[in-house]
């Protein structure tokens, strides 16, 4: 028999029972909660706007990364979030490396990017030239350099591609790197002052050494910006009426003093002949201008392009207006009569090339150019990064 003040089997249930239970609801509470920040702060279509700025801009970094670090990148379509700048240190319970970067023209504001220092170390350890098995050293100030500086070159890229995407020219600063321990005065100093900021979180696939996160974190005021100009167009400025211009007060009163002056000589000696010019009088088109002085034409230095030989011209010209076949090649690769003879639906072929290298531009099957795939509107296009010097081109054409 149980002694008095000793629980039962039963009470002890109720009691686990209504502790997870209290647990539970706390945490959907949190969840409610957090959903309903982000309903308020963002709607869904500026998420999804959001989400494709980030989509091409960080898709074209991708290539630059993987040309820096000879290593496979991928970086896949973020996840947009809205975090209490209060809760980012459980967030982020661990130091991590931050990244600020900030918008010089096209865009005014900044945002910082964060990743795991192990990650932040395998980067800059295939930045110094290593394989990325030396991770487990503490970052220095070399490291953080070479993290820096892989980022600048990201960053370079990104914005290029917002500067194609939003039809203006659009600049950062030089990206500054700092160890970032959430909760410390020096850190937070980094981290936007908004109640609520806006987290957007890359998946980041290096090769096999890194398959991890990249979060940016940016203030809703910068994040709507970019959005509504995205959806609505840029702002159109109000115009500025030019003041009317105001003549030198010589000038003012010289015309009626001339006209004065005209008018009484005219009235004294009517044949006298007057230096004063008449007033303008409407002329046909047909008629020749008259009573014009110290009126020359203007002469400008003669431009003289290169003129080649005529028989050369007549050749070149003769070559204008045939048509020749531009093709981009994405990679190749070679398959047995079998294995092509088992092509199906849904059949994938993996080609010789890394993803994020340049692409192959053939003319007339020649190559000529190597580009970088780009995203316009709805279809896709090339930007031509490297032109094949003229002695490569001409050993292909033999």
């Amino acid at each position: 028999m149980m002694s008095d003040g000793m629980l039962s089997q039963d009470e002890i249930d109720a009691l686990l029972n209504g502790t997870s239970d209290e647990e539970e609801t706390e945490t959907n509470d949190v969840t409610n909660e957090t959903l309903e920040n982000t309903a308020n702060i963002l709607s869904d279509i500026e998420i999804d706007a959001l989400g494709e700025i980030g989509n091409i801009s960080f898709g074209s970094s991708a290539t630059t990364l993987a040309t820096l670090l000879n290593q496979k990148v991928d970086i896949t379509t973020p996840e947009i979030s809205i975090v209490k700048r209060n809760q980012l240190e459980q967030e982020f319970p661990h130091p991590h490396v931050g990244v600020e970067v900030e918008y010089t023209e096209g865009f005014e504001g900044d945002n910082l990017f964060v990743l795991k220092s192990s990650d932040a170390s395998i980067i800059a350890d295939l930045m110094l030239g290593g394989d990325g098995s030396n991770s487990e050293t503490e970052l220095n100030e070399i490291h953080m350099s070479a993290v820096q500086e892989a980022m600048n070159q990201m960053m370079g890229t990104a914005a290029t591609s917002m500067s194609t995407m939003f039809s203006k020219r659009i600049d950062i600063s030089p990206p500054q790197t700092v160890m970032l321990e959430v909760g410390t005065e020096e850190s937070d100093k980094y981290i936007p002052d908004d109640e609520f900021i806006i987290k957007v979180s890359f998946q980041l696939k290096i090769g096999s050494l890194i398959d991890s996160k990249i979060m940016q974190l940016l203030p809703p005021s910068f994040a709507k910006a970019m959005v509504d100009e995205l959806l609505n167009g840029p702002k159109e400025e109000p115009k500025q009426v030019a003041p009317p211009v105001q003549e030198a007060p010589n000038q003012v009163s010289q015309e009626p003093q001339q006209q004065t002056q005209t008018q009484v000589n005219m009235n004294q000696a009517p044949q006298q002949q007057m230096y004063q010019q008449p007033p303008r009088q409407p002329r046909n088109m047909g008629e020749p201008m008259a009573n014009q002085q110290n009126i020359e034409q203007a002469s400008f230095q003669a431009f003289e392009p290169i003129q080649l030989p005529e028989h050369e011209k007549r050749n070149l010209d003769m070559l204008l207006d045939i048509p020749l076949q531009v093709t981009v090649e994405l990679g190749r690769t070679k398959r047995a009569v079998k294995d092509i003879l088992d092509l199906s639906t849904g059949s994938i072929l993996e080609l010789d090339k890394l993803a994020g290298e340049p692409v192959d531009i053939h003319v007339n099957n020649k190559l000529i150019a190597q580009g970088e795939v780009v995203v316009i509107d709805e279809n896709f296009g090339v930007r031509v990064t490297e032109i094949i010097s003229q002695s490569d081109r001409l050993k292909k054409l033999r």
